[in-house]
């Protein structure tokens, strides 16, 4: 796919943002290339914050129209903006940011993004299923499990404290490790398996449990195709790659910060071209 025409920027042109520890230029991509496509006069710019508080007290101050949130941020801005929109209250986590005149609102697109693509899926809701992670991505989709209808879910976190209490907020149960189970379903909401990461050859699951396993969702975006999800498409299984996940969830940030509802065929395309 082509890059789509330049566009020449102007003291009207509304920014656009993303915070994260490691960025990618996946969100760039997919967000200017509809901008583009599109003929709306906005940008987007990918930014490691070193202060997080300072980051986003620029976007109240400069004014930045929105942020979209990644690892590790995405619990630590919740003291930092003015509303918690439900999608974002009711996960305690944030991954999009829109300043509405100087109110900052937080929202969670991530969670959509999940449940609409479990939706589509065919995993069984009433096998065993396992979450690797207690981070704010591991709120989002388990929420979303829980209420796209899954009933035998495992939250593998170590940290007891955020494990128990994010699995006995929706009903399902906590355990510091896989061993011993045999879930049909695994999740990876991790880091795990992510390029220039500690793990990036890794697996937030043992070769035996994935051998056990019927199907995955990996929320890993970068690359698309983790070790978990190689060795489940190489066994034919059904699998949620992270850039389905990535993707949905741009697309309604994109809605929030433009008022423009893309057509499927938009984020099609622009998925398409930010991976290209």
């Amino acid at each position: 796919m082509t890059a789509p025409h330049s566009r020449t920027l102007d003291r009207e042109t509304v920014l656009c943002i993303s915070l994260a520890a490691r960025p990618s230029n996946i969100g760039t991509r997919f967000h200017n290339f509809l901008y583009n496509e599109l003929g709306l006069n906005y940008v987007y710019k990918a930014f490691a914050p070193a202060d997080i508080g300072a980051a986003v007290a620029g976007i109240r101050g400069l004014p930045i129209r929105g942020a979209a949130v990644s690892m590790p941020y995405k619990e630590a801005v919740i003291d930092l903006v003015d509303v918690m929109e439900p999608s974002a209250a009711a996960i305690d986590s944030v991954n999009t940011i829109v300043n509405d005149d100087g109110v900052l609102r937080a929202y969670n697109t991530d969670y959509q993004a999940v449940a609409d693509l479990l939706e589509m899926s065919s995993f069984d809701r009433s096998a065993p299923a396992a979450v690797a992670g207690s981070g704010g991505m591991a709120k989002a989709v388990v929420a979303a499990m829980r209420d796209t209808g899954f009933v035998d879910v495992t939250v593998i976190a170590r940290n007891r404290a955020t494990g128990t209490a994010l699995a006995e907020k929706y009903g399902f149960r906590h355990a510091t490790s896989v061993d011993g189970l045999r879930p049909t379903t695994l999740v990876n909401a991790t880091p795990i398996g992510m390029a220039g990461g500690p793990d990036a050859d890794g697996m937030p699951f043992s070769e035996q449990v994935v051998e056990g396993a019927s199907n995955c969702l990996d929320v890993v975006a970068m690359p698309a195709a983790t070790p978990l999800v190689r060795i489940m498409r190489a066994r034919g299984a059904e699998t949620i790659s992270g850039d389905a996940v990535i993707a949905g969830q741009a697309a309604v940030q994109f809605a929030l910060y433009t008022g423009v509802r893309p057509t499927p065929e938009h984020v099609r395309a622009a998925s398409e071209y930010s991976r290209a």
